[in-house]
């Protein structure tokens, strides 16, 4: 069974969102870095890039499958994790310690359309 984090909230693309302030720090869930192996890239968006909820921000790929990474909430990338572009498996380390990019929301309402981590527990497993 993946780790749930109990202080996140979670789209159903398996991103999560932590919320600080107006700024939501976004990563992939254990369950989703368990699903693709072993990562070997991230493709990464540029500081200043606007993105609406529910639209691609990048890329995840792993030996075995690549995966499009979806933005939970709408809002400009403020911050990227740039270790992630030298050291990826981060992400299979720790999903939840080894965020990816932070967006500040234009609308932090958004975060409770997501998932909290019980119906997250419970999407993970009907999967």
């Amino acid at each position: 069974m993946s780790k749930i984090d109990k202080d996140v909230r979670y789209a159903e693309s398996h991103e999560w969102v932590r919320t600080e302030g107006d700024i939501a720090v976004i990563g992939i869930s254990d369950y989703a870095q368990h699903a693709l192996g072993n990562v070997v890239y991230v493709d990464l968006p540029e500081v200043g890039d606007e993105f609406q909820a529910g639209e691609e921000f990048g890329a995840v790929e792993s030996v075995k499958a690549a995966s499009d990474l979806i933005c939970p909430v709408s809002g400009e990338v403020v911050e990227v994790n740039e270790e992630l572009a030298d050291t990826p498996e981060r992400l299979n380390v720790d999903a939840y310690s080894n965020w990816i990019i932070k967006v500040r929301m234009s609308d932090p309402s958004e975060v409770d359309a997501l998932l909290d981590p019980e119906a997250y527990a419970k999407l993970c497993a009907d999967e």
